[in-house]
């Protein structure tokens, strides 16, 4: 089942912080942003996740403090921030205050942790799965209640983001807190997901179409995106690492965009 198109393509780019100097990461960010991307990602990560285990990599949040200074227009967040690593209280905090540096462009990209690597090198206890979206589940409220508390408070209401696709708890989350719902896989996996979330939003009354659709992109628009702005996907996210930051694929999805939006 399809759902009809209801909001404008997005185009998203996951800049990840890994294999390159701190000045190359800046550049890349000015290039995207010249480009036209709507939305610039990093991650929230200790150690590079692809290519040399021990290579260069940056902590995202001073990142995200950083961007907000040196962009101007596009939005900026984490894809996603990990609730095991901050208190949920400092986290909303955190996001109030780079939201107002970056006048009102942050989007608080929050999941449940997965990569034990960066748990057990900085003294974080890794635990289950399960423990983990029940300490999420615990921490989303908390996040809520402290950006209602903040003086001054946010700029705006700062979207959220929910990435993960588990059908039980995280869907429900999505449900419940989020604005928009990243998930991965193929366009059937993204129907089926999206088809769970739907339910769940219907279990506690609320609209989903609240929720803007997201997914991450390896191949060109021609491949994959129509069937996927068919399953109502409107934010498309490509993604680039160190050391050589090919922003080919982004060109050719921006490009898609436009045609879309005309």
């Amino acid at each position: 089942m399809t759902i009809p198109e209801q909001r404008p393509v997005r185009i998203g780019l996951q800049l990840q912080p890994q294999h390159a100097d701190y000045g190359k990461i800046r550049e890349t960010a000015a290039q995207a942003e010249e480009l036209g991307v709507d939305i610039i990602f990093n991650w929230d990560h200790f150690y590079p996740l692809t290519g040399d285990p021990d290579g260069l990599h940056f902590e995202c949040w001073t990142m995200l403090g950083a961007w907000a200074e040196s962009t101007s227009r596009v939005e900026i967040g984490a894809l996603v921030t990990c609730n095991s690593y901050r208190n949920p209280e400092l986290l909303a905090d955190m996001a109030r205050t780079v939201d107002h540096i970056s006048d009102g462009r942050l989007i608080l990209g929050i999941g449940a942790g997965w990569f034990e690597r960066d748990y057990t090198e900085y003294g974080y206890e890794f635990g289950t799965g399960g423990r983990r979206l029940d300490d999420l589940a615990e921490s989303l409220p908390r996040i809520e209640a402290r950006l209602g508390k903040l003086n001054p408070p946010p700029t705006r209401r700062i979207p959220v983001l929910i990435g993960g696709g588990g059908e039980k708890k995280t869907l429900r989350l999505v449900a419940r807190h989020a604005d928009i719902w990243h998930g991965f896989g193929d366009a059937e996996v993204i129907e089926r997901k999206a088809a769970i979330l739907r339910g769940h939003c219907a279990d506690i009354g609320r609209d989903p179409a609240e929720i803007e659709l997201s997914t991450a992109v390896r191949s060109g628009p021609e491949e994959v995106g129509p069937k996927l702005r068919d399953l109502g996907v409107s934010l498309f996210t490509a993604h680039v690492s160190g050391p050589d930051h090919d922003l080919t694929l982004l060109r050719d999805w921006i490009a898609w965009r436009d045609t879309q939006n005309s």
